[in-house]
Formats: C-alpha cells, structure tokens, sequence
C-alpha cells in the first residue's frame, strides 16, 4: 500500500459540490426511499486514537445519481489500506453498537480468508453489496436492515449486514439473499451473531447458513 494512498483514505472526505459537479447530470431524478451516510474507519496511527477518532461521516446522498457520483469518487475496496473499514448506515444511525437503533440487533457477516483469490473480485462483491442495501432488495418490507460494513484485515475481508432485531424469521430472508449477492456456494456458510453475543467470550452464532 503506497504511503501517497494511505494519506488519501486517512483524510477521507468529500464534497457534494465537488462530486455532483454538473447540476444537470445529477438532478435527483431516482430518489432513494432512505437517505444514507457513508462513514469511514482510517487505520490507527496512534494508540492515543479510539474508535470515535478513527470514525467519521464522509457524506450523506439520498439518490442513485449521487450514490454513483460518490462510488466514482472514492477509493475502490481493493485499494483501502489494513486496519480500515466502509460503513453505509441509514442516516441517523452511527455505525456502533451503543447506537440505539443497533442495540438490539446483529450482524450477518462472511470473511473471505483467501484475500488473494477474492482480491480480484472484492470490488464487485461490496458493490453488490451496497446495491442491495440501498436498493432494499436485502430484504422485504421490514425496514430491518440499518447499514452494509466492509472491514480490511490482515486475515480476512468481511462484509456484514446489520440489523435493527433478532427476530429469526426476518434474518433468515436477509442471510439467504447475502450469500445471494456475495455469490457464495452451499458450504460457504455465513453467521449472524447478535451484538450482545459479539462482546461474550466464545459465544456461539445465533444463526447459520
């Protein structure tokens, strides 16, 4: 990872007057039926930063024509650095657990541990993502999904849905339409684990798929 990309993706942020340069390309003409942030975690430089100095919202759109203004903008998966991570939350909702909005919910989420075999196909694979966020197709009616999170590790790259609840029946549909739209196969399994789980010490998923 080039030192000049690091420093790019550290000082992540953007301008809607600069994305959306041209008025008349970008009219709102598809509107979303949620508006959402896109919020960014940039790597830890010093151990004095916690999480709320590594996170920040970068910019909030609320139609496809300034959803794709913004994707062009930005650096694409395969280029983020170790250690950060994308969050696109329904505005309103801090991509954190304490958020009241998540408190009572999870996350569904499938590591790709090959990083080189997926290297070449993660860009394809958070975009699908987002769509599916943005575009509500993740799930039915419910309005149970609240944001999609990419994280940039080491070992792996996740990608995770967060929900607002627990509730099977309704995770269920989500789960089965993610491992749709990351293109996995029946012995690739997915988990969804509730928040409160997450932070107990070898605490088993509530579901799997």
């Amino acid at each position: 990872m080039s030192e000049e990309l690091v420093n790019q993706t550290e000082s992540l942020t953007l301008d809607k007057q600069t994305i959306l340069s041209s008025k008349e390309s970008f009219n709102a003409k598809h509107p979303l039926n949620n508006q959402w942030t896109l919020w960014y975690t940039k790597p830890q430089v010093d151990k004095k930063e916690n999480w709320h100095d590594l996170l920040k919202p970068v910019i909030t759109f609320s139609s496809v024509e300034e959803f794709w203004g913004i994707y062009n903008s930005i650096p694409q998966a395969n280029q983020l650095p170790l250690k950060s991570d994308y969050h696109l939350f329904k505005n309103g909702i801090k991509p954190e657990w304490e958020d009241e909005k998540n408190a009572k919910g999870g996350k569904w989420q499938y590591a790709f541990t090959n990083k080189r075999e997926v290297g070449s196909i993660i860009n394809d694979l958070w975009l699908r993502g987002l769509l599916s966020v943005i575009g509500e197709t993740i799930e039915d009616e419910e309005e149970e999904v609240n944001g999609i999170v990419l994280n940039i590790r080491k070992q792996a790259i996740r990608i995770g849905i967060w929900t607002k609840s627990c509730d099977d029946e309704k995770l269920k549909v989500i789960g089965e339409r993610l491992k749709k739209v990351l293109r996995l196969s029946d012995e690739q399994k997915i988990e969804f684990m509730s928040h409160d789980a997450s932070t107990e010490k070898n605490a088993k998923p509530q579901i799997v798929l």
